[in-house]
Parts: structure tokens; sequence; C-alpha cells
């Protein structure tokens, strides 16, 4: 077996721990018969990618593995050069190369890398290693065969996941003597797709009218139907709570439970999340926020309000048992948030309402802290909610002190 197109090498993290080639037959067949060196790489991808998800998060590992998958790949089949033997000049090429890879390298939606065929996984022939992002407006069109390819371009945030990772990547290896220099750190300052970034960052938010849109179709959808209520809860708390998607969700190193509520002896409410870089923090839970955990706990028949010892898992999948994954939550809120955009379209045209289509479970984070910082709360009581390391992070995501300034100086200038 000769590899002329990308494949998929590497499974989900939990898959990973207990990877063996007999239950991958096409990457057994593949190793077996190319150079040594290709399983070599692999395995040092492999050892990253586990100490990755080990030593940080699942979401870490994801990034990486998307990024170790395809610089290998590029190795493997473009370049076809160990990477031990890159230099600088060999890391510009692979930028180059992810400025503008091949049509074939690229996809138009998310895709498993493996599906299970008689017991064995086996590779998805409409994965890709690139995945042009496709306007939400378009998502619902039948064939999106259409999209030119030809368009993608990496944002720079893209271009510096990419180096960042092979950095990490190169550091491991030059810790276990397999490479003895680190080619992507010198690369990057000398890389031409970065362009240096003046502008003024817009927080993807909602607009009070369009949160008080979502909050009020999700409120009517769960009084209509109970199987709601799970999609209310969820929405109240990314916004109230200042939530990530996947601090709501399972994961392998962490189950969020009702028992994470918790009241101190001044009866003040508060959450605790395990959040990114696998930080544990306590985030302040309003007392206006109160009755919607009343209500989804009363749908699921359980008392008012949870005890500290109670293992109850916080958002309970309708059918099977234990948590939802960050997939299936987003798909809860993406619902909520296409009947939102109906309503208001029809309400108040579809100007108004067009942020609705553009919206992912993250604007509701934003929303939250953004509304709570313009009605007057400390930033630092905000930051502290968020989890941010740095009060400075949580100015620059939401505040722009010094842009607000600008913009309204700016508004006095005269033309005459």
């Amino acid at each position: 077996m000769s590899l002329t197109k990308p494949v998929p090498l590497y499974p989900a993290y939990i898959d990973l721990l207990e990877f063996d080639f007999e239950d991958y037959p096409e990457l057994d067949s593949l190793f077996k018969s190319e150079d040594k060196w290709w399983l070599e790489h692999f395995k040092w991808g492999q050892a990253f990618l586990e100490y990755t998800g080990r030593n940080k998060s699942i979401h870490t590992y994801d990034r990486f593995r998307n990024e170790i998958e395809r610089f290998l790949l590029w190795s493997f089949i473009v370049k076809k050069t160990p990477i031990d033997q890159l230099r600088k000049n060999d890391i510009l090429e692979y930028a180059d190369f992810c400025w503008l890879p091949p049509v074939s390298w690229i996809g138009t939606s998310n895709q498993e890398r493996f599906k299970l065929s008689n017991g064995y996984s086996t590779a998805n022939k409409f994965w890709a290693p690139y995945k042009i992002q496709i306007p939400k407006s378009l998502k619902n069109i039948q064939d999106v065969a259409d999209i030119d390819k030809k368009k993608y371009r990496p944002s720079q945030q893209t271009l510096t996941s990419s180096f960042t990772a092979l950095i990490v990547f190169y550091s491991y290896l030059m810790g276990e003597e397999h490479c003895l220099g680190n080619p992507a750190q010198i690369a990057k300052k000398d890389c031409r797709h970065f362009i240096t970034d003046a502008q003024v960052k817009e927080v993807k938010r909602l607009s009070t009218p369009q949160w008080e849109y979502v909050l009020e179709t999700a409120m009517t959808m769960a009084n209509e139907d109970e199987t709601f209520e799970r999609s209310l809860f969820v929405i109240a708390s990314l916004k109230t709570l200042f939530l990530r998607i996947s601090e709501l969700s399972e994961r392998p190193a962490w189950s969020p439970i009702m028992g994470h509520f918790w009241q101190d002896e001044d009866d003040n409410w508060w959450l605790k999340v395990f959040g990114k870089g696998r930080k544990l923090r306590d985030t302040t839970v309003p007392e206006d926020y109160i009755p919607f955990l009343k209500r989804y706990r009363a749908s699921r028949g359980l008392s008012s309000l949870p005890t500290s010892n109670e293992n109850t898992v916080l958002v309970e999948k309708i059918r099977g048992q234990g948590g939802m994954t960050s997939r299936h939550l987003r798909r809860l809120v993406q619902t909520v948030f296409d009947k939102a955009y109906l309503n208001m379209k029809q309400d108040v045209g579809e100007d108004k309402a067009l942020k609705l289509k553009e919206a992912s479970t993250h604007w509701l984070r934003h929303t939250g802290a953004s509304m709570e910082i313009e009605r007057g709360r400390p930033l630092k009581d905000v930051s502290e909610d968020l989890g941010h390391a740095s009060m400075a992070t949580t100015d620059t995501v939401y505040v722009h002190s010094e842009s607000k300034l600008r913009a309204k100086s700016g508004k006095e200038r005269k033309v005459n």
C-alpha cells in the first residue's frame, strides 16, 4: 500500500490510549509497506499526543492532533523527508502549503476520522486534513459541492495555532532526544503569511434584543414541550454563568454533576467548574438563575435544589445514561438559535436578526460577561468568574477601554 492522498492517523484520545494496529488494518498495512521512518514518526506523534491529552486537556489534544497529523502527512506524502532532518526553510515551505493546500486535502464539513466496519476501524473517505468554513446561511443547502475550495485560506489564528503546535512538538522531541533543534521556532518570525494586526477586536456576542429573543424562544419551547427544559437550562447556564460548552459536557477527566453546585455559610450559591488548562474554579451563581435550575430539576423529578453530595448528572441525556458531549450540547443550542432567528426576523426584520444565524454557543459566554461589565459589575469579579488568569485578558476581550475612548473622541471629529 502506497500513500498518495491523506488519511487520518490518530483516533480520539480515549482510543489512542488503547491503540493497537490490529484494530486499524489500513494503518498497519500502510506502515509495513512504507519507509521505517514513517512508523517511527507515527510513534513520536502518538507519544506526544498521549502526553498532551494526559497533561493538558482533551480540547488541547484535539487541536494538537489536527496539526501534528497534517504535518506528518505533509512530510510523508509531499516533502518525503523525516521531520528530524527538516530545517527553517522546510518549515516555511510547509507554511506555504498550509496557506494554499491542494483541493484534495480540503473538506467542507467536520467528519469522523474512522468508521467501525466488521469490528475494525477504517479510514473515513470523506475526512480531509483541512476544512473550508461554510457560512451558517449555506449549511441547510443540500448540495455544497459548488463551494470553491480554492478560496480556502487559514485565518491568522489558525496559522498561529499551527506554529504553536509544531514548536511544542519539536520541544517535546528535543526533550526525548529525537531532534537536536526546533526549526519551527526559528521559522515563525520569517513566515510571510503572518500579518501584524492592529485592528479593534469585535466581541462576538448577541445584542440585548437578540439575547431576549433567544431566552424567550427557549422558554416558550420549554413551556410547550418539557423535553426542551434541558435546552433552556443549558442556554441560561452558558450565558449567566459564563461557561464554555466543554464545561457543561462529559469528559474523560471530569463529569459535571448537580453536587458541583454548593452554598456557603452566607447562603451564596456557587458552581464548581473544571475549566481550560485543567483548572478548577468556583463561579458565582446569581439569584436570578436559581429559578432556571429549579425548573430543570423539577422536569427531571429531582428536589428543588441540589445537595453537596448529589451525584446526579448535571445535563442528562434523554436516552441512555451519563452526561452529554459538547457536540450534542451545541445541537441543543443551535435548535433554539434557529427558532429565535425566525421569530426575530418575522417581528423586526432580517437585518436585526442576522447575527443569530452566525452565533455559536461561545457567544453566550461573551454575551453574559459583556452585559455584566456594561451594568457596572467590577471587572475583577467578572474576570474571576470567567476563569481568566488576569484582568488584562478580560479587559482586552470584553471591555476595549482604550478603543471605546478612541471611538468616543472620533465621533467628535468635524468635516469643516
